[in-house]
C-alpha cells in the first residue's frame, strides 16, 4: 500500500479515500461511497423482555414467556435481552439524590439490567439458556448451532461514557436503545420489544384511560404527533430510522400467552414502528 508523505506538514499518509479527512465534513460524508452494510445475522430475533413490565412480575408474567422462547427455539433463533425495571429506577432516584453524573447512574442501570440477564439465562438453563456478555455476539453462532438460547443484558455499554442528557441526568440511552443497537449491528431478522402493553398509545393507557391504541406507525409520523410519553426510549426512533438493515420495531404484550410466537412468524401483533 503506498505512502504518501504532505508537503506541508510532512504527515505521512496511506492512500486511500480517508486519507487526511477529518470525518466529521459534510460535503465529504456526502460524497463517499460506502457498500450496504452487511447482515451478520439475518435469521437472528432479537427480542427484549422487559425489566420492570415482565421480570420484575415474577411467577406472574416470565414463565408464560420463557414457555413461548421454548416452545420457539427449534423453529426460529432468538437473542434475548433483558431490561432494568423498577430495582434501576430505585437506584436512579437514589444517585440523582445524591449528585450523581450521567455515566455513574447509567453503570447502575448495567448492573440491574445484568442481574435480570442471569434470572432468565437460569429459568431457561435446562433448555440451553446461557447468559452471555455483549462482546461475546460473535460467537453466537457457536452458542445457537449447540442449542442455547442466548441472553444478554440490555443496557448499552456506555456507563461512565454516558452522554449527558438536554434535561436532567437520568441516561436516555437505556435497555430499549441498548436492543435495537444489537438487533442493527447483527442485522437482525426482527426486533421484538416484550412490554405489559397492547402496544404504543397515545399516552399512557395506565394513567389515561382514553388514550387511543396504535397498530401501525412510521417513526417520522410519530414524531410529528409530539406525544408527551412514549413505550420506547426516544432515542430508538432515530436509530430506527437511520438503520440500513431493520425496517421496523415490533412492541407487543407479554402478558398474554402467544403473542411472541405470533410476533416470531411475522404476524401483526401489537404495534409495529416502521423506518419509513
Amino acid at each position: 500500500m503506498p505512502l504518501i508523505r504532505e508537503r506541508d506538514s510532512k504527515r505521512l499518509h496511506i492512500k486511500g479515500k480517508l486519507m487526511g479527512e477529518s470525518l466529521v465534513s459534510e460535503s465529504f460524508l456526502d460524497s463517499l461511497e460506502v457498500a450496504p452494510q452487511k447482515r451478520l445475522f439475518p435469521d437472528v430475533n432479537v427480542i427484549k423482555i422487559g425489566g420492570q413490565s415482565i421480570c420484575d412480575r415474577g411467577k406472574h408474567a416470565l414463565p408464560g414467556i420463557m414457555d413461548e422462547i421454548i416452545a420457539n427455539r427449534e423453529q426460529h433463533k432468538m437473542l434475548l435481552m433483558t431490561g432494568g425495571g423498577t430495582r434501576s429506577r430505585h437506584i436512579y432516584a437514589i444517585g440523582l439524590e445524591l449528585g450523581m453524573p450521567t455515566g455513574i447512574i447509567a453503570a447502575f442501570g448495567n448492573t440491574v439490567s445484568k442481574q435480570n440477564a442471569l434470572l432468565v439465562a437460569t429459568l431457561l438453563a435446562d433448555h440451553g439458556g446461557i447468559e452471555i456478555e455483549q462482546d461475546a455476539i460473535m460467537k453466537l453462532p457457536n452458542y445457537l448451532a449447540q442449542g442455547g438460547i442466548p441472553v444478554t443484558q440490555g443496557m448499552p455499554p456506555y456507563d461512565f461514557f454516558a452522554i449527558p442528557p438536554e434535561k436532567g441526568r437520568i441516561p436516555i440511552h437505556r435497555t430499549d436503545v441498548g436492543t435495537i443497537l444489537m438487533a442493527d449491528l447483527i442485522g437482525a431478522r426482527s426486533c421484538i420489544f416484550v412490554k405489559d402493553e397492547q402496544g404504543l398509545y397515545t399516552d399512557d393507557p395506565k394513567k389515561d384511560p382514553e388514550a387511543e391504541f396504535i397498530p401501525k406507525i412510521s417513526v417520522t409520523e410519530l414524531k410529528e404527533l409530539g406525544l408527551d410519553d412514549l413505550i420506547l426510549e426516544r432515542p430508538c426512533l432515530d436509530i430506527l430510522h437511520n438503520s440500513q438493515v431493520l425496517d421496523h420495531v415490533q412492541i407487543i404484550n407479554g402478558l398474554e400467552y402467544g403473542n411472541l410466537t405470533k410476533a416470531l412468524a411475522g404476524e401483526h401483533v401489537g404495534t409495529i414502528i416502521t423506518r419509513e
